[in-house]
């Protein structure tokens, strides 16, 4: 590279770090650089979802984002690395059903009820998928050979602690099929599982996926909500195809306890404005997500809600008392 070409680009790298600090001073928002902590692996559910959603929200709200990956312990530690986070906006964590169900489950110093809602951004439909070179080409299939060789089929799921992980017992409960559920620390091992024949199915999001739908690897075989998805019409759910499981995924935000009213606003005004752009509508559009924005308050009396209905489901599968 040529002097001049390098000074170029340091001249662009500083006009756009003096863009995103005069974005920031005039935004109000009180730090300038945001921690976005998951508990997914690179690659996963989560970490896709973050990732995608710092580069649209960026701009709107003047701060720099990063995101930081903490896995281990089905999100305990993620939730622990928040929780005692300064309570001033700089870091954040992206939940999910899981953060929940560890608490449930594990009983964790810091759990869900440890961090406070922020915003609630998306439903996110779970599918139950195989690789393109399966036998099974429906899920009727799959439930099939299960039955008939109890202990053979092995179906995946992203950790021990998650939604996906209950949904899998579920399905395999309530078709009988007894087959083996095999749990990873996120979405992108469990692909790998299943396009290299070590699972008949996985289950995940869209998101987690794309790369693999478009390249026509994988087969989506059911989704997992109460009517089919705007953009997956042709899909049917599992309720269709006479497997009684319907399950509820969201992603938002939580952060430590005791966050100023300030930067509760600042999230829900960019989240708002967020959803609205036409380039951010696009990328979530492609990936099957639902908007449901809720601020700090309805997010708060949603995850108590489900809190109280994730534990009937445990309780149910017998997993917990």
């Amino acid at each position: 590279m040529t002097g001049a070409g390098a000074r170029a680009i340091a001249f662009g790298l500083a006009l756009a770090v003096c863009a995103t600090a005069a974005a920031w001073a005039q935004s109000g928002y009180p730090v300038p650089t945001v921690t976005l902590v998951t508990h997914s692996s690179p690659g996963g559910g989560s970490d896709v979802f973050l990732r995608t959603l710092a580069k649209h929200l960026g701009p709107k709200m003047g701060v720099n984002f990063a995101i930081e990956n903490i896995t281990g312990g089905s999100g305990a530690r993620a939730v622990a690395k928040v929780a005692q986070a300064p309570a001033d906006g700089s870091v954040l964590y992206a939940t999910t059903p899981t953060y929940i169900q560890t608490t449930l489950l594990s009983k964790p110093q810091y759990g869900y009820d440890s961090l406070m809602p922020v915003v609630n951004v998306f439903y996110d439909p779970e599918v139950v998928y195989t690789r393109t070179q399966s036998p099974h080409r429906t899920l009727a299939a799959a439930v099939e050979y299960a039955r008939q060789n109890p202990g053979k089929a092995k179906w995946g799921a992203a950790n021990p602690a998650s939604l996906e992980r209950v949904a899998m017992e579920r399905l395999s409960r309530v078709t009988q099929a007894r087959a083996i559920i095999v749990s990873y620390e996120g979405g992108r091992d469990q692909m790998l599982g299943v396009l290299n024949g070590t699972l008949d199915l996985g289950i995940g999001e869209i998101q987690e996926m794309v790369a693999q739908l478009d390249a026509g690897q994988v087969r989506l075989l059911a989704v997992l909500t109460a009517n089919r998805v705007p953009g997956l019409s042709e899909l049917a759910t599992a309720r269709e195809q006479g497997v009684d499981v319907v399950v509820t995924k969201f992603r938002g935000l939580a952060g430590p306890r005791n966050l100023p009213p300030n930067v509760l606003k600042a999230w829900h005004d960019a989240i708002k404005a967020v959803l609205a752009d036409p380039a951010y509508q696009k990328e979530y559009r492609r990936e099957s997500l639902i908007p449901a924005p809720m601020d700090a308050v309805e997010a708060g009396r949603f995850t108590a809600r489900f809190a109280t209905d994730v534990a009937g489901s445990l309780r149910e599968l017998g997993v917990i008392k």
